[in-house]
Order: structure tokens, then sequence, then C-alpha cells
């Protein structure tokens, strides 16, 4: 008998790894129909505390939402004219940028003629080419682009969302075989994937913002571009402040020299400092954080799935992932594993870890 159960159990688990690679491949072919319809998804989880917040002062739904919709696709319009002929024209001087940076990095290799490290430009070139990170912060911004093409459409979506969002945490309660039992794990996850959603996207604006001005006021060429790609690194912790540095740190050294460069650096720096470990870990807590090594997979994984949508949101989605499983019994092993660390998890999970470490 433990011998069936075993191979039972086995082939239990092969058939949930068959079950999620076709999942992932109807996905990844259906990419085109997934990303606008994630991307409204957020776009409402975001909108939908405001929404709320209006209708307890009285203000119709409809109207609240009409009036939002239209400030949103507003402020789209004039972002994306801003930063879209900011893009084009950097896209238009990226060759350029490039042929200045590689000559500036000639005082690396003289540097390291001095140590008596030899090595040539070619060969440097061929291992560390600088104009990648130019380069590859206007292709994730055009792929970005190309999905809010379909702005319409993303915006009808989000429409039809918040009018829906009144009702659906009760359409789940009665979707599931024992509502009553339910029912408090639904209301925590909806209410914390709306609270991470609403206290990030805050965050990554006001992180917007002062890189924007810090860079103006340095000096840097398109800071509004930068601002924007601030913004939406911001989403990918660790990480993401490093990746939105980069182009802007380059640019600054070609365009005003070291010191320029050491001034933006220290500006991200310590922006995202205060951002990230005072002003956040104080609105949101400590319980929803995520290791370093699963924001870097889940950046490579939700970015091969989704594209650049979905490297921007993949943190926000493996956020989603990780408070679904906190609120399953059978899933609250892998929320563990997700987790920064051990000692800010919930008492409930900490206690099962305890109680494994005694076994």
């Amino acid at each position: 008998m433990p011998r069936i159960d075993a191979q039972s159990a086995t082939y239990k688990g092969f058939a949930i790894l068959a079950f999620i690679v076709v999942i992932l491949a109807g996905i990844k072919t259906a990419s085109p129909i997934v990303v606008p319809f994630v991307l409204s998804a957020f776009i409402a989880v975001i909108c939908n505390p405001i929404i709320d917040w209006s209708t307890k002062l009285r203000v119709p739904r409809a109207l609240s939402v009409l009036f939002l919709m239209v400030f949103i696709v507003l402020m789209g319009l004039w972002l994306a004219q801003v930063v879209g002929s900011s893009i084009n024209e950097f896209s238009s001087q990226l060759p350029h940028y490039r042929d200045q940076l590689v000559e500036q990095f000639g005082w690396i290799i003289d540097k390291l003629r001095t140590l008596n490290i030899i090595i040539s430009k070619e060969q440097m070139l061929a291992y560390f080419d600088p104009g990648v990170a130019l380069s590859m912060t206007t292709n994730m911004l055009s792929g970005v682009g190309s999905v809010m093409a379909n702005l319409f459409l993303i915006i009808l979506t989000v429409v039809f969302m918040l009018f829906e969002s009144e009702t659906l945490p009760k359409k789940l309660h009665f979707a599931l075989d024992d509502p009553d039992m339910r029912m408090q794990q639904i209301d925590r996850f909806l209410q914390s994937v709306n609270q991470y959603m609403l206290i990030k996207t805050l965050i990554s604006v006001a992180t917007g913002v002062i890189v924007g001005i810090g860079l103006a006021v340095i000096g840097v060429d398109y800071a509004l571009l930068w601002a924007v790609v601030a913004f939406l690194l911001n989403y990918i912790p660790n990480i993401g402040s490093i990746i939105a540095a980069i182009p802007s740190v380059l640019l600054a050294f070609i365009q005003l020299g070291p010191a320029a460069a050491g001034a933006t650096a220290l500006l991200y720096f310590g922006t995202n400092m205060v951002m990230g470990n005072v002003i956040e870990p104080k609105y949101m807590g400590r319980g929803l954080g995520l290791s370093t090594l699963v924001v870097f997979l889940s950046l490579i994984f939700w970015g091969w799935l989704l594209g650049s949508v979905g490297m921007l949101l993949s943190v926000p989605l493996t956020m989603v992932v990780k408070i679904a499983l906190e609120s399953s019994e059978g899933g609250r092993w892998f929320a563990i594993l997700l987790a920064d660390d051990v000692n800010e998890l919930e008492p409930e999970a900490t206690s099962e870890v305890a109680c494994i470490e005694e076994e």
C-alpha cells in the first residue's frame, strides 16, 4: 500500500506539472490578448480605492469612474506625447551617444594599462558594450508603448472592472463550495492586493517626481523620460532602481562628465534608500517582502511570458501569487519559499516552520 500511495503521489505531481506547462503555453500563445487584460486589471486595482473613497463621499459611482477615466486618459495622452517624442529623439541620438560613451571609456583602458593590465578597446566591448544599457531602455519603453496602443480597449476594460468590483467578492464567495470558511481568506486576499498596489503606485509616483526634478536640476537631458522609467521600474524592488539608474548615469557621464554622473548616481541611491527603506516599510510593512532571488527570477519569468509589460509587473504579479498562496493551506509552504525572511511571515506560517525545525 505505501508503494502504491507513493506512485499515485508521483503521478499526481507529474500531472500537476503538465497542467501548469499547458496553462503557461496557452498564456504565452494568447499574450496579445492576455497582456492588455492584465494591465487593465492592475489599473482597476489601483483605481478601485479611489472610487470607493469617492462613493463614501456620496458621489455616484458612475460619475466617479467617468471623471477618473477622463483624467487618466488625458494624463496618458499628454505623457505619451511628451515621452514618445523624447524616445524618438533619444533613439535617433543613440548611435552618437554610444560612440561618445565608448570614447569616454578609454580612460578605463588607460587606467588598467598603468596597472599592467593590457586590454584593447575591441576586446573590452566584446565583453561589455555600454550602449546595450541605453538601447535596452528604449526597447522596453517601445514595448510598453505598443501595448498602450490598445488604449481604448484597456480603458473600456477598466471601466467594466470598476463597475464589477463591488459584486466581485460576493461572486467569489458563492462560487466556492464552502463560502463561510473561505470568506475571510478572500477578503484578506483582495484587501492585500489593493493595499499593495495602491501604496506601491504612490511611492513609485513620488520616486519618479523626485528623480525627474533632480535630473532637471543636474542638467541631464530627457529628465521626464528618465522620471517615467524610474516610476515604472520602481515596481521592481532591489534591482529595479539599479536598472533605472544605469542609462541616466551613463548619459550624465557622456553629457556632463564624471561629477554629474556621480551626482546622478547619488540622487538615485538616496531616493531609493529613503523610499525603499523608510517610506515603503512604514506604510506597507515588511510582511509582503520577496527575496532578491525571487525578484530576479520573476523578472525573467514574467518577461518571457508577457514581454515588457510582464517585466514591469513581474513583482506585482508574483505578489498576487504569493498572497493567494498564503491564503490557502496547501500553498502556504510555497509562499514561505518566496518570502524574504521567515521572521517576517505571519505567525501561522512561522509556527509551521518552527515545528518543522523541531522535528
